[in-house]
């Protein structure tokens, strides 16, 4: 370990799949990621919480989101894992690493809940602080506190990705102006809907999307298999269920052949969006990391890039145009080149969500692998020697507050700022930045009453009106294969560890009970 405290730059994207960078096995162009891959390590079973909020309060505090107070989004329902903001029964990254001595900064994506980054540790703040927004629209985009400077973008200069870099960007040189250590959290708000990007870059994917969401599918898990992120044998999925919101329309993604050629060309336009969100946000990346080269950071800086759930299937496999309404309009002939544009509002269905989540099952909100699976990337040269290597040992964002501290030397509290402070819920990465194999874990999940437990290679998952599915993750990490009629006793077991865990965890009650 260095004897200096590192510079930490944790990024994060935003609905991010599991399979959607080029070292993932994607066709999407990510070179400024892979490149960090390449030089670092990839672990490919690490989890978030199954959706943003959750996932970003957890990732914060390094607790459980119901711990945390963030169980599902940011509506209050006056419970203790339900309040739908960061209580104050834990302290955030931020919190910690200003006490060590460290500058903190977030620039893109806030979302958990109405105290906002500079009430919990961060000293600047650029970006959003709720959940979604216009990518080209600045008036939705904030800078805290107040006084600090603010950059100025003329009419159609604007984009989010862009601007929530340049802040970023600002931040570090600010950094500079003494030998304190910086922690930065790059929370961008990409590829998140509504799906907008520049047209250039919409256009370097058209033409490829236009092979359709089966293809696309077969030809990312025969990459993955090649890059060793999934085993040889891993099978394809069927095509994924899926849900509306109200959850009283469920049905099964379509063969893409199947689909009218009107239909198609409008998806291949929604998907061609998506992939140049990321890539854009992968060419924003790569002006960080420059800048990083340029003043001899990159070797002592930790960077961690991660997803805060799988992929987005809200809500069908057309996608929307209306959140409010979930309203889907086919775009034709010339409305096609307007899509994603600053008039545009679109999100790109289950059926590109389930190839993003290649092969997992399922996608955002739900406990199985593709909800809850994140690809993760660890980069520092100064301990990381594994360069290339790729780590399946299970992890999950309870693990970075763990890390951070362990790194740094900071002090996590008993108390802070008068409250008692919840214990860390995670483990340190070094052991696994080192080449060493950790302990078996426990993982357990609930979001919206979809829920997991998995504690060494056996995975209970179960969809909310479901009953409980046992898998071998080691053997079957697409949940294809369900055991629980062959090991109802280990069925039983997982179920009370998952239990127990709902009750410690505030999992229950999930809402006011009515006098």
């Amino acid at each position: 370990m260095p004897i200096e405290k590192p510079n930490i730059l944790l990024i994060l994207a935003d609905d991010l799949g599991f399979s959607d960078l080029g070292s993932f096995g994607s066709e999407i162009q990510t070179p400024h990621l892979d490149q960090l891959a390449e030089g670092g390590l990839r672990f490919t079973q690490f989890y978030n919480s199954a959706r943003c909020c959750p996932s970003r309060a957890s990732l914060l505090t390094g607790l459980y989101p119901h711990q945390a107070g963030v169980g599902e989004m940011t509506e209050d329902h006056e419970t203790p894992g339900y309040r739908g903001f960061l209580k104050d029964q834990c302290v955030t990254l931020a919190e910690v690493l200003k006490e060590a001595g460290y500058h903190t900064y977030l620039s893109g994506k806030w979302h958990v809940g109405k105290k906002g980054p500079i009430e919990r540790g961060f000293d600047d703040f650029y970006g959003m602080l709720g959940g979604f927004s216009s990518f080209w629209d600045q008036k939705d985009y904030s800078r805290l506190p107040e006084d600090r400077p603010k950059r100025h973008y003329r009419d159609g200069e604007f984009y989010a990705t862009d601007a929530i870099t340049d802040y970023a960007l600002d931040f570090l040189e600010d950094s500079r102006s003494d030998e304190r250590p910086y922690f930065l959290y790059l929370s961008y708000n990409a590829p998140h809907f509504p799906l907008q990007a520049p047209k250039e870059e919409i256009a370097k994917y058209e033409r490829i999307y236009e092979k359709g969401w089966d293809r696309i599918r077969e030809d990312r898990l025969e990459r993955m298999k090649r890059l060793k992120i999934v085993g040889e044998n891993t099978p394809l999925t069927p095509r994924s269920e899926y849900w509306n919101r109200d959850r009283d329309i469920q049905g099964t993604n379509p063969a893409w052949d199947s689909i009218d050629p009107d239909r198609q060309k409008d998806l291949v336009k929604r998907m061609a969006i998506y992939a140049a969100m990321v890539d854009r946000m992968d060419q924003n990346i790569g002006r960080v990391f420059d800048d990083l080269r340029k003043n001899g950071e990159l070797e002592n800086t930790l960077i961690l890039f991660c997803s805060d759930n799988g992929a987005c299937a809200e809500w069908d496999p057309w996608g929307f145009d209306n959140w409010i309404t979930t309203s889907n309009f086919l775009h034709r002939k010339a409305d096609l080149d307007k899509m994603g544009g600053p008039d545009s509002y679109h999100s790109y269905g289950s059926g590109w969500a389930n190839a993003c989540s290649t092969p997992l099952r399922l996608y955002k909100h739900y406990g199985h692998e593709g909800g809850i699976s994140t690809p993760l990337l660890a980069h520092w040269p100064e301990v990381i020697k594994r360069q290339g290597e790729i780590d399946h040992q299970p992890g999950h964002f309870i693990d970075i507050m763990t890390t951070f501290v362990d790194i740094t030397n900071a002090s996590y509290p008993d108390q802070y700022r008068g409250h008692q402070i919840l214990p860390m819920e995670g483990e340190s990465l070094v052991p696994a930045f080192l080449g060493e194999t950790r302990q078996e874990r426990t993982f357990c999940f609930e979001h919206e009453q979809h829920c997991g437990v998995r504690q060494g290679p056996w995975k209970l998952s179960k969809i909310k009106e479901g009953d409980w599915e046992l898998y071998n993750i080691d053997n079957d990490r697409t949940e294809m294969h369900n055991l629980r009629d062959q090991h109802p006793e280990l069925v039983m077991k997982l179920k009370k560890v998952w239990e127990d865990w709902a009750e410690r965890t505030d999992v229950y009650p999930r809402r006011v009970m009515s006098k």
